[in-house]
């Protein structure tokens, strides 16, 4: 796994500034020692070299858009140079050190070690040939070349963990990146289980869900390079134990499931390995097809929830791939809690509005149908009796029809998708004020404290939502006399506060959004708007004195 740009950048400043520090100690070294031609020369190409690498730090310090990088063949051969100048070891182990740590960084521990050995090898061959040979210099000779060696390799070791650690952390990064609401859950799932496939070389990634409110459990499953759209496969609880569910406390790796397999694992909360380790029942592993596996809990809300598993690897997997897999589970598990939770409110969203709209043309234009066609079985039969009775009961069924062609015409204009820009969304959040009071019959005040809001689109277009839907159910459910809309703007928000004077809601006191869900209250629908834009919904309510919510929208 290799770093990003971004971590490759971070990187190459830790060795640019690393650079100066080791030549400074290493001058510090010579200082000390008496002065003589060969220290002299040796002092003189590190003061050089030192000015080399402040100036290279410099550039990268206040020219952040200036990429300067001294490739480590040239510290080498520096490192080099100094071997046969230096009649100090302790001045030529801080820059040997400091090549190993770069070579950690650069090339990787393998290649790093291999260095560590070539200079080890050249320094004792340096020291042997410039002092006497008897058998206490052999000592120190072993000594010498056990500690550089071992120095070496521990900064080559720091060196390589810290790129790890790097490309680890991008990868991450990445990762989250791909949890979009935007995008959906599915095409959300689908990226990231690719992803994860071609991260642990496996031909198949799979997620599988829990799901207690209606007892089931959703499996995603992605074969490496999928592009198309997955769906769920929707399966009865009683079939948990097909994906290790009945197992939430165990990670497990089997690298061979056939016979009597090959397989490891621990109990994630302790790390205790696992004597009798658990394996998918056969009908599973002949119905998804896999014959490796890599199996981690999902947690969501610190209770188990799913399980994230790999299979099918071109490799064969280590204890490192099943801790890294665990790492990445924990770490991917609140964005990928919050995108189910957005995905279950908008569920409930559209449920709700789904029944609003239908008990709105059952009780409205339903009703109205009904009264038409027996009024119209009345004329019929009076026509011929009394033609001039009928004729005005007809005029007065056309108004009808009229005024229900306008109220349907109303609905569909209010289902129509909306796209609100923020130069248009104060004229027309006055223009359905001015609509309200006509239909409702009661007083609004709009108060709008900026005529020319900065507003993204999006934003626009679900701010406008929800002051709709909020007035919406105001005039239906509240049986308020006075309302008072609010909106201004500042630096970093936009803020829409409803106020009525009506029923108020159920509950009493002031409640947030995430507060509201765990309760099972509130609007559901402006909760889920508000949530998908990254906003905060509040919501103060005073049974019989009415209720106020506040809505904060962010603008970045």
């Amino acid at each position: 796994m290799e770093p990003n740009a971004a971590e490759r950048r971070h990187l190459e400043r830790q060795i640019t500034f690393a650079r100066p520090i080791f030549m400074v100690l290493a001058l510090v070294d010579l200082l000390e020692l008496k002065p003589a031609g060969q220290s002299h020369r040796a002092m003189m190409f590190v003061a050089v070299y030192l000015g080399a690498a402040l100036v290279l730090a410099l550039v990268q310090n206040f020219l952040r858009k200036i990429e300067l990088q001294l490739p480590l063949l040239v510290d080498l051969a520096a490192l080099a140079a100094f071997l046969t100048l230096t009649p100090s070891v302790v001045a030529f182990w801080f820059i040997y050190l400091f090549v190993a740590f770069a070579a950690g960084i650069r090339w990787g521990l393998r290649r790093a070690v291999v260095l560590a050995g070539g200079v080890t090898l050249a320094l004792l061959v340096r020291t042997a040939i410039r002092g006497p040979v008897h058998w206490p210099v052999v000592f120190s000779w072993v000594a010498l070349s056990t500690g550089t060696f071992a120095a070496g390799v521990g900064l080559a070791f720091l060196g390589e963990r810290n790129r790890r650690h790097a490309a680890e952390h991008g990868f991450l990064a990445r990762l989250t990146s791909l949890l979009q609401v935007d995008q959906g859950l599915a095409e959300s799932l689908r990226q990231v289980l690719d992803e994860l496939a071609r991260a642990f070389a496996c031909e198949d990634a799979l997620l599988t869900f829990r799901d207690a409110d209606i007892e089931r459990i959703f499996v995603w499953q992605v074969r490496a390079g999928q592009s198309g759209r997955i769906s769920p496969h929707s399966l009865p609880l009683t079939r948990g134990d097909g994906y290790l569910l009945d197992r939430p406390d165990v990670s497990v790796c089997w690298n061979e499931m056939e016979g009597p397999g090959e397989g490891f694992g621990w109990n994630r909360h302790d790390g205790r390995r696992l004597a009798d380790v658990p394996r998918l029942p056969g009908p599973s592993r002949k119905e998804i097809n896999l014959r490796s596996l890599l199996a981690v809990t999902l947690d969501f809300a610190g209770q188990p929830s799913g399980r994230v598993m790999l299979g099918n690897a071109r490799r064969k997997f280590s204890p490192g791939d099943l801790r890294w897999l665990e790492r990445i589970v924990r770490h991917m598990g609140p964005p990928l809690e919050n995108l189910f939770l957005l995905r279950h409110l908008r569920a409930r969203a559209i449920d709700a509005e789904r029944g609003r709209i239908s008990r709105d043309l059952h009780d409205g234009i339903l009703q109205t149908l009904l009264s038409v066609e027996i009024q119209l079985d009345v004329l019929r039969r009076k026509l011929l009796s009394s033609p001039e009775q009928t004729a005005a009961g007809l005029i007065s069924l056309q108004q009808t029809v009229r005024n229900e062609s306008e109220e349907l015409r109303r609905m569909v204009s209010d289902l129509r998708p909306l796209r609100v820009q923020s130069a248009d969304l104060v004229d027309l959040m006055r223009g359905f004020a001015e609509r309200f009071r006509d239909e409702a019959g009661f007083a609004l005040d709009l108060l709008i404290d900026s005529a020319e809001l900065q507003v993204p689109d999006r934003t626009c277009r679900e701010l406008f939502q929800i002051y709709r839907e909020a007035l919406n159910n105001i005039k239906k459910h509240a049986r308020a006399s006075h309302v008072v809309v609010k909106l201004w703007q500042d630096d970093s928000q936009v803020v829409l506060v409803v106020d009525d004077n009506g029923e108020g809601f159920s509950f009493a006191g002031r409640f947030t959004g995430d507060e509201l869900d765990r309760l099972r209250l509130g609007p559901i629908s402006i909760k889920e708007r508000t949530r998908g834009v990254g906003g905060i919904l509040t919501v103060e309510s005073s049974p019989g004195h009415g209720a106020r919510l506040t809505i904060e929208l962010p603008l970045g």
